[in-house]
């Protein structure tokens, strides 16, 4: 992928990622505590009717688009069968009136629930007609779509704020559904040739059979690592309140600004790498990969330990432990990301059962740690239950990969993660009364990265040095 196409990619992401950073301390003067995490349960509920209505076919599209000629007739396969599914689903909930909203945010009110639903089947289409644009390298319409959503909502509720609209959850519930909405209306114009040719394409009932005996095992694989990532919030709802969910979703908001490594990362990984299998040239650069990306993780856990205090100065003063959690709720995106460049044996081997293992694993993990910890620390013990199942579900999928695939030095990788991750946990449930301490602990770990990865970090300088602007105007 040449570094126009890069660049391309990474602007979605990256602004997102600073729209976000504006947006969410607006949301958290305005809008109640409580409404705050009722809206983190709607994005919970989101995550898992994607991964559990995809049926594990948004996957199989990946994997199969550079071996296949009629990429219209893999759309249709491979979106079909969940919007079917998923519509259906939802027709019958809105039956019930106020049942999905009840569920939800514990108000059982039916227009709420024409918007979550409005909310979860513009979320379902954007992650087809997303992955589109993305394999085909459309990078720039691919970020423009990531972008105009958090525009739009930082649009409204800047808009709710001039003309003194009540701040209700109401309210809430509809800048979060008309900016999903939005960006799916944009994800099929700019894809419109693909999705149009597909609808009078033919459906091959057997190239379904064999996608979905690709996919249907990351169902399970799926649903598990939503537990892995969203039974935080659940436990927090049911141990403690929706006051600490709000808390703890503001924390791991601030968070998200990792997954700008994350997004731009995996969006251009994983075409990258399946481009490679196919050819069966490249896969020698996995390793080099995966230590450019161990040293970016362990960077960004040092510099949010020592600059954490910084996000006070942004929130309301009932918000001011978000400072301790926000480091431990870095662990999702970045071991994840991480992961991505470990588990490749997987995809390649086409064994998903193990990435469905790996899940299960993590998530149990998480399931044990949050039932501990939440009880005594709340927001807190949340935070770090999912850091430390997230480095369990790292290590998993990589020793699953060398299994399936071929060995890597790993001593590097687990050390240095299982430090940060240490650190994170002892920082977030502690962090207040070893303040100096901690900061001391960030400095030497940052210090001993800098000598471990001297290499790493002196071919960055050198292609800064040599890098041409001209090259990514260019395309070159």
């Amino acid at each position: 992928m040449t570094p126009k196409k890069i660049a391309a990619f990474a602007i979605g992401p990256i602004s997102g990622a600073l729209l976000g950073l504006i947006s969410l301390p607006t949301i958290t003067w305005f809008f109640s505590q409580e409404d705050v995490g009722r809206m983190a349960m709607l994005q919970v509920t989101i995550g898992f009717s994607t991964l559990l209505f995809s049926l594990g076919l948004d996957q199989a599209y990946v994997r199969e688009f550079h071996e296949v000629t009629d990429k219209p007739s893999l759309l249709k396969r491979a979106l079909l069968p969940g919007l079917i599914l998923l519509t259906t689903t939802l027709l019958v909930l809105l039956m019930f009136g106020g049942t999905l909203a009840n569920w939800l945010f514990e108000i059982p009110e039916w227009h709420l629930s024409l918007l979550a639903s409005t909310a979860l089947l513009a979320a379902f289409l954007s992650r087809f007609l997303s992955l589109v644009l993305r394999m085909n390298e459309q990078g720039l319409a691919y970020s423009m779509s990531q972008l105009l959503p958090k525009l739009l909502l930082l649009a409204v509720i800047g808009t709710y704020v001039v003309i003194g609209a009540e701040k209700s959850l109401t309210n809430l519930v509809i800048a979060n559904a008309a900016a999903l909405a939005f960006v799916c209306i944009v994800f099929a114009y700019n894809t419109r040739r693909e999705w149009l040719a597909s609808m009078t394409a033919s459906l091959d009932f057997q190239h379904l059979k064999h996608m979905l005996r690709f996919g249907l095992p990351l169902i399970l694989g799926g649903i598990a690592f939503w537990g892995l990532t969203a039974i935080d919030k659940m436990f927090l709802r049911t141990l403690a309140s929706f006051e600490e969910l709000g808390l703890y979703s503001v924390a791991v908001s601030f968070a998200a600004a990792a997954t700008i490594l994350q997004s731009v990362f995996s969006t251009i990984w994983a075409p990258t790498v399946y481009k490679w299998a196919s050819k069966g040239e490249g896969l020698e650069n996995v390793h080099k990969v995966s230590r450019y990306i161990l040293a970016l993780v362990v960077l960004a856990f040092c510099l949010a330990g020592l600059l954490s205090w910084v996000v006070t100065f942004v929130l309301p003063p009932k918000y001011d432990a978000v400072r301790w959690i926000v480091v431990s709720c870095l662990g999702f995106p970045l071991l994840y990301t991480l992961s991505e460049t470990t588990v490749v044996g997987i995809g390649i081997s086409k064994r998903t059962g193990f990435a469905m293992l790996a899940a299960i694993s993590g998530f149990a993990i998480n399931l044990v740690g949050n039932w501990l910890l939440i009880p005594h620390f709340g927001a807190a013990g949340a935070a770090v239950s999912t850091c430390i199942s997230f480095w369990v579900f790292f290590v998993l999928r990589t020793e699953f990969s060398i299994y399936l695939w071929k060995s890597m030095p790993r001593l590097l990788l687990y050390s240095f993660t299982l430090v940060c991750v240490s650190g994170a946990a002892v920082f977030t449930l502690w962090g207040d009364s070893l303040k100096g301490l901690m900061a001391a602990y960030w400095v030497l770990l940052l210090c001993a990265s800098g000598f471990a990865f001297k290499d790493e970090v002196r071919d960055l300088f050198a292609f800064l040095k040599n890098f041409k602007f001209d090259d990514v105007r260019h395309g070159s």
